[in-house]
């Protein structure tokens, strides 16, 4: 019979991410970092962390002992805050086109962009896409990321965004991360609709946001403030509106020009995404909030434009996640790791930051309290690297991988699978 302790160890390193402010700048020396460490887990949440022989010594033989036999590096698993992976269809021609000069507007109104992947995504069956979900789940999964935030927006009727995030239920019980489904019905006015915004986003909140609760599909809420999307004078009632549901906010905010991160302040909004544009006064307002800044660097590399301030508003004081926006038009690369390598080179962060801003600090934009940190009470989700320095986790700029992926304590993905 399967024991219920398991002990799990020795590693090299093990980076808890504990004990580090939600906010603000970080430095590698405050990183708590258990040499020799093992990990005792109950019930798929951590019991305790420390010292391997001291662990084995109290624990074996009550415990399971799962032997890590090599140099490894252990640090929580990694959560992924911003992703829009519920689509179908393909937008290599927009890339093209971007690369050869043509703009993010002129691509739409030749029948790229959003638009592109509304048509695709609606001609897609829910069965299909909730596939499509978990292939690009486990592609994360296999990134060492255990929570994936999966947003709607490419139905944009009410029937097709409900069919969206029915699929992302769907998949959510088809793969072993935990998917986080949001609604972004808001992302941009449809061609086909025969009305105002005010008219769309009305019949947005008064049937949409109501069927979610009834459903359960979602309790999240997001909302694109840019003006090839919604303007913030019209979107703010809306997201009063989904506010007032119970819902929690988060805005795609100052990515081509600013308005949003404000509006994201002042509703008291999870997060603030992109902020691409963001100058000294949205800083200066992140900063004195509690909503959490997310960089998307996978878009400035696919846009190609500058890359959200990471350096300023950590100095500044505000909060910062780092996600991968895997979508099929501004970042298909869907690599976080990656992704958040180039941002630390251009923006000049430690290693304390880029880890912090994909573990505990991108969980807390999400409102989850139960991961990113190895520490007692947490969710056992963890990762493993095969290397004796953390260091080389970043070093290597997302070419290293993880080796081994655990999710409440169960292993669920090894290099050696």
């Amino acid at each position: 019979m399967e024991k219920k302790l398991k002990l799990i160890g020795p590693f090299s390193q093990l980076l808890s991410m504990d004990n580090l402010p939600l906010k603000g700048a970080l430095k590698d020396v405050q990183l708590e970092i258990v040499e020799r460490a093992g990990m005792l887990i109950s019930d798929g949440f951590i019991q305790e962390v420390g010292n391997f022989d001291s662990l084995y010594k109290r624990w074996h033989p009550e415990a399971d002992y799962i032997a890590q036999n090599g140099d490894y590096v252990a640090l929580p698993a990694f959560v992924d805050c911003h992703t829009h992976i519920c689509y179908a269809g393909n937008r290599a021609n927009d890339f093209a086109l971007r690369n050869a000069g043509s703009s993010y507007l002129e691509i739409a109104e030749a029948g790229g962009g959003i638009w592109n992947t509304v048509s695709h995504t609606r001609d897609c069956e829910e069965a299909e896409l909730a596939r499509l979900t978990v292939d690009r789940s486990n592609t994360l999964l296999r990134q060492g990321i255990t929570t994936i935030e999966v947003k709607s927006g490419y139905g944009l009727q009410i029937e097709e965004e409900l069919k969206i995030l029915r699929a992302i239920k769907r998949a959510n019980g088809d793969t072993a991360a935990d998917l986080v489904p949001t609604c972004l019905a808001a992302h941009m006015l449809p061609r086909d609709f025969a009305g105002s915004e005010d008219e769309y986003l009305d019949l947005m909140a008064e049937v949409l946001l109501p069927q979610l609760k009834a459903e359960q599909l979602a309790a999240r809420v997001d909302a694109f403030v840019e003006k090839t999307a919604f303007h913030a004078g019209s979107i703010k009632p809306y997201l009063q509106r989904a506010r007032a549901l119970g819902f929690d906010l988060t805005v795609h905010a100052d990515q081509f020009s600013t308005s949003g991160s404000r509006l994201a302040v002042e509703l008291g909004a999870r997060s603030a995404d992109h902020l691409e544009a963001s100058t000294a006064t949205e800083i200066a307002l992140l900063a004195a909030s509690d909503t959490i800044a997310v960089a998307l660097p996978a878009a400035s590399i696919g846009i190609g434009c500058a890359f959200s301030p990471a350096r300023k508003l950590l100095d500044a004081g505000a909060s910062l996640a780092i996600a991968s926006d895997w979508n099929p038009g501004s970042a298909p690369m869907g690599q976080l790791l990656t992704s958040a390598c180039v941002l630390a080179t251009m923006e000049k962060l430690s290693n304390a930051e880029v880890l912090a801003a994909m573990t505990f600090r991108s969980a807390y934009a999400l409102n989850l309290r139960d991961r990113g940190k190895l520490a007692s009470g947490m969710r056992a989700d963890f990762i493993l690297f095969q290397t004796d320095n953390y260091q080389n986790i970043t070093y290597y700029q997302g070419s290293m991988q993880p080796s081994a992926v655990w999710k409440n304590g169960n292993k669920v993905f090894s290099i050696e699978q």
